[in-house]
C-alpha cells in the first residue's frame, strides 16, 4: 500500500492554484449533474463478497507458501466463465508463480481515444499466524469489519474492479472507448514485478492514455466523519539500506561495550532521535490548504502556521506528532529488520539491520544513503542500497520523484462528483503518496497516473502491512458502487 495509498513524466507540476481551481470547479457540479451511483444488486454484491473472500484467502506473498499465479488464474477462471473472449484474457509473465493478468473490455466499434487502463497488483506481504487474532489468510466478518491480509492492501479494490468488469460485461455495455485491467505481481517486493515488465515487455497491452491505481488515495475518517479524499498526484521514492556493524567478538563471560550489537544500534537509537528537515511541495501545500479548513481548534491553526512564509517550525513539531502528517513534511527512515550473532555464548561478531526510507520528492536514494553515514557518525559501519530485487550495492541510484501530472478533467471531474454523491461535502485534493506504489513504472513510460482507492478509513486505523488488518465493511460497498459508475463514465469519455 501503501502502502495507502501517482505519475508524472513529461508532464506539468501540480500548481497548487490550478489544483484548487480545477477541484473547485469539480466540487460545484453535483448540483448540476444526476446521482451517478447506481448500487448494487443483491446479486452483484454476493459475487464481489465472493470474489473479496477467493483472493483474501489465495496466499501471494512472495514466500515459498505464496502464489501470486493461483490468484490471477482464479481471476482468469472467472473472466472466460462469463464470456471475455480468449483474446482479451491474458495471462503471463516472466516466472511461472508470478504471472499477472491482463483484461480488456472492449468498445464497441473503432475507439478514437485510447484506453483506459485500472492497475492493481496481486501480491501481499507476508503475515505470521502467530501475530493475528485471526487467521490472515481466512476471510473473516466480524463486528463490521472483513479481515485478512489484503483487505486494505489492496484486494478490496482488485476484487472491487475485476466485479465491475464483470458487471459491466454481464449487463451488455460497451464503452466508447477500451477499458483494460491489470492484476499484476511483485509490487510489495521480489524479483519479478509485474507493472514494470508489463510496460517493458508487453506495452501494447496495457497502454493507456492514463492509469487509474487503487494502490492509494481514498478517505480520510474522524471518528466516521468524513474529512477530505485524497487523491495521489505524486509519491516518495522507497529505498531500502543495509547496515552493518562488524566486531572480532570473543566469550560472552567476557562481555565488552564495543560488540557489534551495541555499534548497531547505538546507531539505530541515532536514527530514532533524528528528524530529517521539514519540507513542502505543490501537492502537500494543497493538501494542508484544503485540509485547515476541515480540521477543528489547534490544528487547524498549526497548519496555516506551517504554510506561512517562513514555516513555524514549532507548529511543525507538534503537528509531526501525528504520524499521517509527519511523513508528509519530510523523508522518514527506520529499521524495520535486525539479525546478530552467531551463539547463545559469544559476543556477536556480526549485527545487521534495514533501514527502510520513503524519500521526500526532490532527494535521491544516495543523497539519503550519504545522510544516514552523517547521521550514524560511524565509519565502522557499512551503509548499502538494497534494491527491490534484494541486490546489494555500495552505492544508491540517484533517480528522484517523478513530476506529477497534470489534473485531466475527464478524471477528476467524474471523480470528484462521485465522491460527493458518496461522501457528500468532502473535498477532494491532491496528496503525495507516503509510501510508492507500481505507477512509478508507467510514469516512465509517459503514461499519467492518478491514485484513488474510494476506501474509506478512520486515519488511525491503518493496517495495511500490519497486524489483523481490516476494512470496514461500508467501505467496500461503497467502493464497489463508485469504481463501475467511475468506469462507465471513464468508458463514455
Amino acid at each position: 500500500m501503501p502502502s495507502p495509498y501517482n505519475a508524472h513524466m513529461r508532464l506539468n507540476a501540480f500548481p497548487s492554484h490550478i489544483a484548487i481551481t480545477t477541484l473547485a470547479i469539480c466540487l460545484s457540479l453535483p448540483a448540476l449533474a444526476q446521482n451517478g451511483i447506481v448500487p448494487a444488486s443483491p446479486e452483484d454484491r454476493a459475487q464481489a463478497r465472493e470474489i473479496f473472500k477467493q483472493l483474501i484467502e489465495i496466499n501471494t506473498t512472495d514466500t515459498a507458501q505464496g502464489n501470486v499465479t493461483t490468484g490471477s488464474a482464479a481471476m482468469q477462471k472467472r473472466f472466460l466463465d462469463a464470456g471475455f473472449p480468449p483474446e482479451d484474457v491474458h495471462l503471463l509473465g516472466p516466472d511461472p508463480r508470478k504471472q499477472n493478468l491482463v483484461v480488456r473490455l472492449r468498445a464497441a466499434g473503432q475507439p478514437t481515444e485510447k484506453p483506459v487502463l485500472f492497475l492493481c497488483h496481486m501480491d501481499v506481504v507476508e503475515a505470521l499466524r502467530s501475530d493475528w487474532h485471526t487467521d490472515p489468510f481466512q476471510f473473516v466478518e466480524k463486528g463490521g469489519y472483513y479481515y485478512g491480509r489484503g483487505t486494505q492492501d489492496m484486494k478490496d479494490s482488485d476484487a472491487a474492479i475485476v466485479a465491475t468488469f464483470l458487471r459491466l460485461h454481464r449487463e451488455g455495455y460497451k464503452p466508447r472507448r477500451d477499458l483494460i485491467l491489470a492484476l499484476t505481481a511483485d509490487e510489495e517486493g521480489g524479483k519479478f514485478n509485474g507493472a514494470r515488465w508489463l510496460v517493458q515487455q508487453h506495452r501494447d497491452l496495457v497502454d493507456a492514455a492514463y492509469a487509474i491505481n487503487p494502490d492509494s488515495g481514498g478517505v480520510e475518517l474522524d471518528h466516521g466523519h468524513p474529512v477530505v479524499a485524497d487523491v495521489e498526484a505524486t509519491e516518495k521514492v522507497y529505498a531500502d539500506y543495509q547496515i552493518t556493524a562488524v566486531n572480532p567478538g570473543g566469550h560472552s563471560s567476557r562481555p565488552r561495550p564495543d560488540n557489534a550489537i551495541y555499534e548497531l544500534t547505538t546507531a539505530l537509537n541515532k536514527l530514532a532521535a533524528y528528524s530529517f528537515p521539514f519540507e513542502l511541495n505543490e501537492v502537500t501545500r494543497t493538501y494542508f490548504q484544503n485540509l485547515a479548513r476541515q480540521e477543528p481548534g489547534q490544528v487547524a491553526e498549526d497548519i496555516l502556521a506551517i504554510l506561512a512564509t517562513p514555516p513555524d517550525l514549532a507548529a511543525a513539531a507538534r503537528l509531526s506528532a501525528e504520524p499521517s502528517f509527519n511523513s508528509n513534511f519530510r523523508t522518514t527512515c527506520v529499521a524495520t529488520r535486525l539479525a546478530a550473532g552467531h551463539a547463545n555464548n559469544a559476543l556477536p561478531q556480526t549485527a545487521q539491520a534495514n533501514v527502510n526510507c520513503r524519500i521526500f520528492p526532490g532527494h535521491s536514494p544516495e543523497e539519503i544513503r550519504q545522510q544516514l553515514i552523517g547521521i550514524f557518525g560511524d565509519p565502522k559501519l557499512s551503509v548499502k542500497y538494497v534494491s527491490d530485487a534484494g541486490v546489494v550495492s555500495e552505492t544508491a541510484p540517484d533517480r528522484t520523484a517523478m513530476v506529477p501530472p497534470a489534473p485531466i478533467k475527464e478524471v477528476f471531474e467524474p471523480l470528484t462528483r462521485l465522491t460527493q454523491d458518496l461522501w457528500p461535502g468532502t473535498p477532494v485534493t491532491p496528496v503525495m503518496e507516503n509510501g510508492a506504489s507500481d505507477s512509478i513504472y508507467f510514469a516512465q513510460a509517459g503514461i499519467p497516473c492518478y491514485g484513488y482507492s474510494a476506501i474509506a478509513l478512520e486515519r488511525d486505523d491503518d493496517r495495511a502491512h500490519g497486524q489483523d488488518e481490516r476494512l470496514p465493511v461500508d467501505s467496500y460497498w461503497k467502493s464497489l458502487d463508485f469504481f463501475y459508475a467511475f468506469a462507465k463514465e471513464l468508458g463514455d469519455k
